[in-house]
């Protein structure tokens, strides 16, 4: 596995993984003389571009000649105008775009030896000994025959007399390392393929779009996305999207499954619903391994319940449409480690693909990963589900298990009042939203009240966080603390903003007294409050109050919940992915109006307070050459290196646009405006400079499919720890008395897994004072790439932490 010691190698799942080298010094110009070449092969997918990219700009950093071996394998066949030099300016403007601009193509001549020879002699003739595949498994496997016949492939041209002594020597070995590429996610041995989150959003917008026209008509439809042997794709579109039903090749329906789909759907319209939804993978199968069709569904429904039904096969729409910013991140990432693991191989090592391990970038075994993708059709095969659903990896297993404990979500009817309101005796837990909205924090209360209902608990939803607490009697005409219903919830996962109503506001500027009258009196008994850096602050001051006022004994969680993502304890706020997608778009569409202008910069101002995360990622994301942060110092010097920087691209590289991204409190003298007037002086004769302030469109939109699936785990999770601590402190006499620093905490993600941290604990890796966690994981990471990749020349490439929905570029310019 190359060079690394062996505390980099670990096991998971029965793969060997091999830490990447994101968290390690190299130096530009340290691979001067090698070179390597790129291709896309087999399906397209939204992200293939990104990861181009990084594979030509950071081995231009490395000093690598890198090549586009143009339409994947028929190209490396026919050589000639298919096999061309890469340069920077050549990556410029594809960040964006969905598909592959260098194409993609099936190749049957690529699987006789003769075309391999062909091959072979091609890269031969531009001593390319170093190749990036990025495609799937098919296409991976061809790469991995690829280099084990090399040496046989070499021998027959040499005593054919087509290659010379020399060149045999000089390309005696070639080094394989590939990237996923599929939208179907079924590749194991990484978390995400490239192209899966951009082919979600797509699915996602359609359902939402079919919504409302069936809702209309009280109508039922049965979508049919891609998936042929993998049903992720349909899993986790039902999970973002409150789908009534889905069916995937993974786990298929139980017998009977007719009747039980019938009576469910009959169900929701009892409930007074007006539309059913149904998603199912082009691959679903019944427990005897029988074909589901969309058409069989439908079929159902239409006679068995006389509802009006329709079909709809989105088809090759999952693959279109620009890549989102995860994909844009992931592709980045994949692409600049992909150069790196090749500089790091040796004649012997083994062919790797890079993958996503939680929120580290990886290398894996290619053919391991290969044989254990093979053997979940096996199992499937064998009508072994189960062993199919592991092999499919924790991601798969995590989303199907809260699917499935979604699905079964029903109020046990003799507790239940006509409005759907579990009546029972038993506790009050309520929920809040406190701090500027974010989306997926709907998302987050639907799954709280839905699981907490079920377990014969009442939940309270407290409006207009603590004005509708302490004062909702007086500025609300509704009531302001009310029990929330099983119907009350549904079609939130969808939307954005706050549906309880939010405001930034501690609870101490309330008085914390009048805070803790209000809960004895609503007898509450856990809470949950949902939001960014004032929740937080929020529940410490009441944790923290504790001994003076019982009503704060009460278990509580916090799921944080900001654009900004600068809550401490997670290293993802609910609402930051969507906002980094609205950024990148917003980015996208600004360089686009500049399409007729020659040599235009433009200098955007995105929001998050003191914490630079949105400006860094969405730099990356929009293909930034600079973003100014208050985290990273910046001086007049740097600001006029940069502009001496976006001449030299402007002028010598015929590069037409530059974008300046500026967090909104960077430096309180360096304002957006000081800069855009200086950017203005000092490039008069090279480019003219534009000024956006994005404001609060960064808080709107809909929800990302990672945000609402996010929030939806998170508060499954919130609502079994609560009710655990609530009947743990429950004393004799029925009330609770939770002290311990365990019963108030954060839940976060902390690289791969969702954990509680006490907020006490918080408290000392706070800076209050600039609302901040006094470490940041991606300021390491990203930052030096984002310049890298701006063709920064002098930097060092660092990076001490890693985060999968993290990590970005694009560019119409950069």
């Amino acid at each position: 596995m190359g060079e690394h010691s062996r505390e980099h190698l670990s096991r998971k799942d029965s793969i060997w993984i091999q830490t990447g080298r994101e968290g390690q010094e190299l130096d530009a110009g340290s691979a001067t003389g090698k070179s390597l070449g790129v291709f896309t092969s087999g399906g397209d997918s939204q992200g293939m571009n990104s990861a181009a990219r990084a594979v030509v700009r950071m081995g231009s950093f490395l000093g690598c000649k890198v090549y586009y071996i143009k339409e994947g394998y028929q190209g490396m066949v026919d050589g000639g105008d298919h096999i061309i030099e890469a340069s920077w300016a050549s990556s410029s403007g594809i960040m964006q775009k969905g598909g592959t601009v260098i194409g993609s193509a099936r190749c049957a001549d690529f699987r006789q030896r003769e075309g391999r020879l062909k091959a072979a002699k091609n890269l031969i003739d531009k001593n390319i000994t170093n190749l990036v595949v990025i495609g799937g498994d098919g296409s991976l496997t061809g790469a991995n025959l690829f280099r084990q016949e090399w040496n046989s492939l070499l021998d027959e041209l040499k005593a054919t007399d087509r290659i010379t002594d020399e060149q045999r020597k000089s390309c005696s070995s070639i080094n394989i390392v590939g990237m996923v590429g599929s939208i179907d996610n079924d590749f194991c041995g990484t978390d995400m393929t490239i192209g899966t989150d951009s082919a979600l959003h797509r699915i996602i917008e359609s359902v939402d779009s079919i919504s409302t026209t069936a809702s209309s008509h009280q109508r039922a439809f049965v979508l049919e996305v891609m998936g042929r042997h993998c049903g992720y794709l349909a899993l986790v579109a039902a999970l973002a999207t409150e789908a009534d039903w889905v069916l995937i090749p993974e786990c298929p329906p139980d017998k009977g499954w007719e009747k039980t789909l019938c009576e469910k759907l009959s169900a929701e319209r009892e409930m007074g619903l007006r539309l059913n939804i149904v998603i199912i993978a082009e691959g679903a199968i019944d427990i005897e391994g029988n074909p589901i069709t969309a058409n069989m569904v439908k079929d159902l429904i239409t006679n068995e319940l006389k509802y009006d039904t329709r079909v709809t096969v989105l088809g090759h729409v999952q693959r279109g449409g620009k890549p989102t910013a995860f994909d844009r991140i992931l592709g980045a990432r994949m692409g600049a480690e992909a150069v790196l693991a090749l500089m790091d191989a040796k004649p012997d090592t083994p062919a790797c693909v890079v993958s996503l391990d939680g929120n580290q970038t990886v290398r894996v075994p290619l053919m391991e990963c290969v044989e254990r993708t093979k053997s979940v059709q096996e199992a499937m095969n064998k009508k072994n589900f189960q062993e199919a659903v592991r092999l499919r990896g924790k991601s798969f297993q995590n989303n199907l298990a809260t699917y499935l404990r979604l699905s079964k979500l029903r109020p046990p009817k003799v507790m239940c009042d006509p409005t759907g309101q579990v009546c029972s005796s038993g506790k009050k837990l309520a929920v809040m939203n406190i701090g500027a909205p974010a989306c997926g924090a709907n998302a987050a209360v639907r799954s709280f009240v839905r699981f907490a209902l079920t377990k014969g608990y009442t939940v309270l939803g407290i409006h207009d966080s603590f004005d509708g607490l302490l004062y909702g009697d007086i500025l609300r005409a509704v009531e302001p603390v009310k029990p929330i219903g099983w119907t009350d919830v549904h079609g939130w996962t969808c939307q954005g903003g706050s549906l309880l109503g939010t405001k930034k506001c501690t609870a101490a500027r309330y008085g914390l007294d009048k805070v803790a009258e209000k809960l004895k009196e609503h007898d509450i008994s856990g809470l949950l409050i949902i939001g960014g850096f004032e929740a937080y602050h929020s529940a410490l001051q009441m944790t923290e109050a504790r001994s003076k006022y019982d009503a704060f004994c009460i278990p509580m969680v916090v799921i944080p919940c900001t654009i900004s993502n600068n809550v401490p304890g997670t290293d993802f706020s609910l609402g930051a992915d969507t906002a980094l997608n609205e950024i990148a778009d917003i980015c996208d569409r600004i360089k686009q109006s500049a399409t007729g202008t020659k040599r235009r910069v433009f200098i955007v101002e995105v929001m998050g307070g003191y914490c630079g995360y949105l400006a860094t990622m969405a730099g990356l994301a929009g293909g930034a050459d600079a973003a100014y942060i208050y985290e990273d110092p910046f001086n007049i010097t740097n600001l006029r290196d940069d502009v001496i920087h976006l001449k030299n691209k402007i002028i010598q590289l015929g590069v037409q646009r530059g974008l300046i991204l500026r967090n909104e409190n960077a430096n309180a003298n360096y304002t957006t405006d000081f800069i855009h007037q200086m950017f203005s002086e000092e490039g008069k004769g090279s480019f003219t400079c534009r000024k956006n302030v994005l404001g609060h469109m960064q808080q709107g939109g809909v929800p990302s499919p990672f945000d609402r699936n996010y929030g939806t785990k998170m508060a499954s999770k919130a609502v079994d720890y609560m009710i655990t601590k609530v009947e743990e402190n429950t004393t004799e006499d029925g009330k609770i008395k939770s002290c311990t620093k365990d019963s108030a905490v954060l839940l976060g993600m902390c690289r791969r897994q969702l954990l509680f941290t006490p907020l006490e604990e918080l408290r000392e890796i706070t800076d209050f004072e600039k609302r901040l966690p006094k470490q940041q994981w991606w300021l390491s990471l990203v930052r030096p790439l984002l310049r890298i990749m701006a063709k920064h020349s002098n930097e060092a490439y660092r990076a001490d932490a890693i985060l999968s929905k993290v990590d970005f570029e694009d560019d119409d310019n950069a």
